[in-house]
C-alpha cells in the first residue's frame, strides 16, 4: 500500500518506479547457491498501503532470517514485490508476471479476497504455491457453494494463515451478542468479496442467537460522505452498527455515523489498523475482529517482534505481519523439502510442482502458534481476536477458537 517493483532477469535487484535499486535479497548468497525467489502482492500504494507494507516487510524479514541462518542448504532466497493496488486486474497482471519469472517458487498474498480471485486461477494453472497472510473470503477456499455444505477446493495451489469469514463473522456475532449484550444491529457492507462476505457470516450467526438486524445498507467504499446513512441508522433504534469492509471507508463512516448517535462500530480485520483511529476523531469504544491472537501477547512472537524493529522498518507489521512471516515460511518450509529430496536443489522442469506438493507435508511453529493447512489450503489456526479502541489504540478484549 509503497513501491511498484519490477525483478531484474537475475532476482537479485528489484528497480523501483522512481528509477532507484533497492536490495531485497535478504542477504548475499554464495555464488554457487541456486537463487530461489518468492513473490509478493499486495497493495504498496494507495489508501491500504498500511496493510500492504507491513506485509512486505514481514515476507522480506522472513527471507532475510532464512538466508542469514542458511535454513536450506544450497538455496538463496530473494523476495519479489509487487503493488496491486487493491485492483483485481492489476494483481492479475502481476501474477502473470511472478508466473513468467522463472526462478519464483512461491507467492505471498494478496491482500484483498478480490484481488485473489483474480489470481487464483492462473497461479494455479502454473502449479505456483500461493499463500495469503489476508484473504478471509470463505469461497477462496471452499468454493461457491460452501454455505449449503457443498465445500469444494476450487484452486489446489492457493492456501492462507488467516481464517475465513465464515469463522470471522460467526466470532464477531457471538461478541456483539454475547458479551457486548447488544441486540439490535444495523448492518452495512461496501459491496465487495470481502465486506459483503463478512457482513453476510455476521447476519447469519447473530439471527441464529436471537439478535435483530433492524436495517441494512450498502455503500461505496471509494465515497467518503455517509450522512444519508447515519440519518438511516439513528432512526432505525440500532444499538450498534456492524460492517463488512475496510478502514479507508469505515473511519469516516463511524465518525459520521457518531456525529449522529453514539454507538459501537463494529468490522473485521479490514478495519483492525492504526489508520483506523488516526482517520477517525470518534473511533474510543469501536471494535473490531481479527485472526490469530495479539502477537505482542505471543511468546512464539517475540523474536519476530524484536527482529523486525531490529531491521528498522519504518511501516508497523500491522495485523498481518505475523501472519506474512508464517506464509513465507511456509513456502521456505516447501522449498527445503524439495531440496532435501533433490540433492540440495529445486528441480528447473517441474519445481513448481513438487513445492506445491510439499506444501501438504508443511507443519512447524510459527510466529501465530502453530501452523499447517487443512484439506481445502485453510490454516488449521481458527484463533480470533476481539479488540476495542481505549484511549487511542486497539485493545485486545477476548481471544477463542471458533470451531
Amino acid at each position: 500500500m509503497l513501491i511498484l517493483t519490477s525483478v531484474l532477469t537475475t532476482g537479485a535487484l528489484t528497480l523501483t518506479a522512481c528509477g532507484s535499486r533497492d536490495d531485497s535479497s535478504g542477504g548475499s548468497g554464495d555464488g554457487g547457491n541456486q537463487t530461489v525467489v518468492i513473490g509478493l502482492d499486495a497493495p504498496l500504494t494507495g489508501d491500504l498501503s498500511a496493510l500492504g507494507l507491513g506485509i512486505k516487510n514481514s515476507a522480506e524479514l522472513a527471507v532475510k532470517t532464512a538466508n542469514k541462518d542458511k535454513t536450506v542448504p544450497g538455496i538463496t532466497f530473494k523476495l519479489q514485490a509487487l503493488d496491486d493496488q487493491a485492483q483485481p486486474s492489476v494483481g492479475q497482471q502481476n501474477a502473470v508476471k511472478l508466473i513468467d519469472t522463472k526462478e519464483v517458487f512461491g507467492v505471498v498474498g494478496p491482500l484483498n479476497s478480490g484481488v485473489a480471485q483474480s489470481m487464483q486461477k492462473p497461479l494455479n494453472d502454473a502449479k505456483l504455491t500461493q499463500v495469503s497472510p489476508a484473504n478471509t473470503g470463505t469461497e477462496l477456499t471452499q468454493g461457491n457453494n460452501w454455505k449449503s455444505g457443498d465445500k469444494k477446493r476450487p484452486y489446489a495451489s492457493y492456501f492462507r494463515t488467516a481464517t475465513t469469514d465464515q469463522i470471522q463473522g460467526a466470532f464477531a456475532a457471538k461478541y456483539l451478542f454475547e458479551t457486548a449484550k447488544i441486540k439490535d444491529v444495523y448492518l452495512i457492507d461496501d459491496q465487495k468479496p470481502y465486506g459483503a462476505g463478512l457482513a453476510a457470516s455476521f447476519k447469519a450467526t447473530f439471527t441464529e442467537l436471537g439478535g435483530k438486524i433492524v436495517g441494512t445498507d450498502h455503500v461505496n467504499p471509494e465515497d467518503r460522505d455517509f450522512n444519508s446513512v447515519a440519518t438511516k441508522v439513528k432512526s432505525s433504534g440500532a444499538k450498534a452498527v456492524y460492517y463488512g469492509g475496510e478502514y479507508p471507508a469505515g473511519a469516516p463512516l463511524s465518525q459520521q455515523i457518531k456525529d449522529s448517535i453514539k454507538l459501537p462500530f463494529m468490522g473485521g480485520d479490514g478495519m483492525y489498523s492504526a489508520d483506523f483511529i488516526s482517520l477517525n476523531k470518534k473511533a474510543e469504544g469501536d471494535i473490531a475482529t481479527s485472526v490469530g491472537k495479539p502477537v505482542e501477547e505471543l511468546e512464539s512472537a517475540k523474536k519476530f517482534i524484536a527482529d523486525y524493529k531490529t531491521a528498522g522498518y519504518k511501516d508497523a507489521y500491522e495485523a498481518y505481519g505475523g501472519g506474512t512471516y508464517d506464509a513465507t515460511w511456509a513456502i521456505i518450509e516447501a522449498v527445503k523439502i524439495v531440496a532435501a529430496e533433490n540433492d540440495g536443489k529445486i528441480p528447473a522442469d517441474d519445481g513448481r510442482a513438487k513445492v506445491l506438493e510439499a506444501m501438504d507435508k508443511v507443519k512447524f511453529e510459527g510466529v501465530t502458534g502453530p501452523v499447517s493447512f487443512d484439506e481445502f489450503g485453510d490454516t488449521t489456526n481458527t484463533l480470533m481476536t476481539a479488540y476495542q479502541v481505549t484511549g487511542g489504540k486497539w485493545v485486545s478484549k477476548l481471544s477463542s477458537t471458533v470451531e
